[in-house]
């Protein structure tokens, strides 16, 4: 029986051995569908996710891992990668998407107003703040939105590694997903950051413009060596603060 939600987050956690049994490819696949749903920053969805299962590319991507147990022992691994380099794809999509959604006949002047925010939002604001040429552009806004934010609240994060941070929070969070999702029906996961990043994108053949976000290993958990220890927290009053 699948897990609810808490149940599921209660269930996870970083598994670093795992079973030497076969877990399913086409249930961690839904699950990787179910990351793809998660929240991303104007809907770009800048996100890429290569769900390895062929045994000499689970080789290959172990010692990239530094042949930490968690990639070493995997079934299956995925690698959750960022392309903030395909914003204006992606923007197109979008704009089609609200193009087809509002081709409609006579429609009333509310939603033509929706349309219309919609499209210029796509089509001036995303453009104004992912075009950059070699960071000086960035830098430029930068400033000069830190120039109207002494008169009135504005978006600052304009930098080539703000919008790199903006992509990598928005894979962060399909990858909470795909855990979330793993540990519902009882497959076990451990995200790991230690990897030589660049060896992986060449093992993978990815393109100059994709970074890597995280290395997810996959399997059902042993036991006895899958957990290195009880959970540990700080005290949730340390981090909770209501104003």
């Amino acid at each position: 029986m699948e897990k609810t939600v808490t149940e599921a987050i209660q269930y996870r956690r970083s598994t670093r051995v795992y079973l030497d049994q076969p877990i399913d490819t086409a249930k961690v696949k839904a699950c990787l569908q179910n990351a793809a749903l998660a929240p991303t920053s104007s809907n770009l969805q800048l996100w890429e996710f290569y769900h390895v299962t062929n045994k000499e590319t689970l080789k290959q991507l172990t010692k990239a891992c530094l042949d930490q147990n968690a990639a070493k022992t995997a079934q299956q691994l995925v690698v959750v990668v960022t392309r903030k380099d395909l914003w204006k794809k992606r923007l197109k999509s979008n704009v089609a998407f609200i193009n087809k959604a509002y081709d409609k006949p006579d429609l009333d002047e509310r939603s033509l107003r929706r349309k219309k925010m919609a499209v210029n939002y796509y089509t001036k604001l995303i453009p104004t703040i992912y075009t950059d040429f070699l960071g000086i552009l960035g830098l430029i806004k930068y400033c000069a939105f830190q120039i109207v934010g002494l008169f009135r609240p504005v978006y600052r994060q304009t930098r080539i590694s703000d919008m790199r941070i903006v992509a990598h929070k928005s894979a962060g969070l399909a990858a909470e997903n795909f855990m979330i999702s793993m540990a519902a029906i009882g497959y076990d996961t451990c995200p790991m950051e230690g990897s030589d990043t660049l060896r992986v994108k060449q093992i993978l053949k990815l393109p100059r413009g994709a970074e890597i976000n995280m290395v997810i290993g996959c399997g059902l958990r042993d036991e006895e060596k899958g957990i290195y220890g009880p959970r540990f927290r700080v005290p949730f009053e340390e981090v909770y603060f209501e104003r």
